[in-house]
């Protein structure tokens, strides 16, 4: 699961904006910004964001979750299929 790597007070992430988007896109960190002591928002690179939105479009589509499913369970029964089977080699 995520976490969030640091937390930072609205004051001083409007102060240093630029810095923590390099510090984000340079570690793929998370940042949670503060307001009155409680986080308010967060700051995640675009890859991590679009990842995100990816899985939620994923585990928001019916069929998809259906056919994961039953690959999870095909796959824990040992019914595998070899990469020539599925690629035609």
């Amino acid at each position: 699961m995520a976490e969030i790597h640091k937390f930072v007070p609205i004051t001083k992430a409007k102060n240093e904006l630029l810095e923590l988007i390099r510090q984000v896109e340079k570690d793929d960190s998370t940042i949670a910004v503060t307001k009155n002591g409680v986080p308010a928002a967060v700051i995640l690179s675009m890859e991590k964001f679009e990842g995100l939105i990816e899985t939620l479009d994923i585990l928001s589509d019916e069929e998809t979750m259906k056919s994961l499913k039953k690959s999870i369970h095909q796959g824990r029964a040992g019914k595998w299929v070899s990469y020539d089977e599925v690629f035609g080699r």
